[in-house]
C-alpha cells in the first residue's frame, strides 16, 4: 500500500474533491491541515518546490502535484499503479 499525504485546508473545494477521490478508491492518507497547524506551511512549501496552493499530494515521497495533476493522472489511469 502506498503512502500518502495531503496538505488541505478547510473549505478549499480543490482539497475537498481530492480527498474525494482517495476515499473512493479507499486510500489511507495522511492529511496536514495547514490552516491548523501553520508551522507545516514550510515544510510543504520545500516539499512542494515552492509550491504554495492547497492541496499539495504526496505519493511515496514522490510530489504529485495538487488536485489537477491526481485526476490528470486518474483520467490516463496512471494513478492505480501509483498508489499500489
Amino acid at each position: 500500500m502506498a503512502k500518502v499525504e495531503i496538505y488541505t485546508k478547510a473549505y478549499c473545494p480543490y482539497c475537498m474533491r481530492a480527498v474525494m477521490l482517495l476515499r473512493q478508491k479507499q486510500v489511507a492518507y495522511n492529511e496536514y491541515r495547514i490552516d491548523q497547524q501553520p508551522e507545516l506551511r514550510p515544510q510543504m512549501l520545500e516539499r512542494a518546490n515552492g509550491g504554495s496552493t492547497v492541496p499539495q499530494i504526496f505519493i511515496n515521497d514522490q510530489h504529485i502535484g495538487g488536485c489537477d495533476e491526481m485526476m490528470a493522472l486518474e483520467a490516463r489511469g496512471e494513478l492505480d499503479p501509483l498508489l499500489a
